[in-house]
């Protein structure tokens, strides 16, 4: 109930119509235009601290409504929808139309389990909108969690980890084997500490000689008398014939 009773308040029985109104239309601006009354003065009674009541029975309205869209929505899948035909600007009839991705669209969300391989339901525009918001607050978390982790903390884990493992290992090891590793850990510190190089250990199998290269002396062209030479061996002359002369006839230059 409201404090003061006015001729174009929002009375009991004002309530009551505009919620009927809003089930059968599912449209805020219809039923108020059906009650009478401004669409502000609607939000301002939910938006009221005491219109508990009001607002639990405004969204069971809505959902009917959208109970009646869906029913609506199913009735043009299955009859579709009758389009006026046109000829030369004058009509001159109309003809049926069926939509058959609205078909597919109400099959899927009324039965994804054969028609859309059992995924859930297609979100609508409030399920989007909730997905981008709780998207964009798991990123401000995350972004949050990895301002909070600096790089001394990841190395600190790391030794941890590191240390935990080496501990893992040491106790599956033997004392004459752990005292061999820990040799081997005193003179890996010592070759580091005086800067050793395998490069530069003649006894190491990697060192490399750092002698003279030997250079490769560029192969050399025969000159033409050998040409000729080797072209009077391997071809013997024939009697009457005469000799063709070629390149290497003429020399180098």
């Amino acid at each position: 109930p409201r404090a003061k009773e006015r001729s174009n308040g929002w009375k009991p029985q004002v309530q009551r119509a505009f919620i009927e109104a809003l089930a059968d239309t599912g449209s805020v601006a219809s039923a108020c235009r059906q009650v009478g009354r401004a669409e502000v003065g609607a939000y301002l009674l939910r938006r009221h601290p005491k219109a508990s009541s009001f607002r639990a029975a405004w969204q069971a309205a809505l959902d009917l409504g959208m109970q009646r869209i869906e029913d609506v929505a199913m009735d043009r899948a299955l009859n579709g929808v009758e389009v006026p035909v046109y000829s030369y600007g004058k009509l001159v009839g109309s003809r049926r139309v069926h939509n058959d991705r609205l078909l597919m669209f109400m099959l899927r969300n009324r039965a994804p389990e054969r028609f859309a391989g059992g995924r859930p339901k297609a979100l609508n525009a409030i399920g989007r909108m909730e997905k981008k918001r709780l998207k964009a607050k798991w990123r401000r978390q995350w972004e949050k969690e990895q301002r909070r982790t600096s790089p001394a903390e990841v190395r600190a884990s790391i030794a941890r980890k590191v240390a935990v493992f080496r501990q893992q290992m040491e106790a599956q090891l033997s004392p004459r084997t752990l005292a061999a590793y820990a040799e081997f850990e005193r003179l890996r510190d010592a070759d580091i500490a005086r800067g050793y190089k395998a490069s530069d250990d003649p006894e190491h199998p990697l060192y490399l000689e750092r002698g003279e290269e030997v250079k490769e002396e560029p192969m050399q062209l025969p000159s033409p008398e050998a040409a000729d030479r080797e072209v009077e061996a391997s071809e013997p002359k024939a009697e009457g014939k005469p000799r063709w002369r070629s390149i290497r006839d003429m020399g180098w230059d």
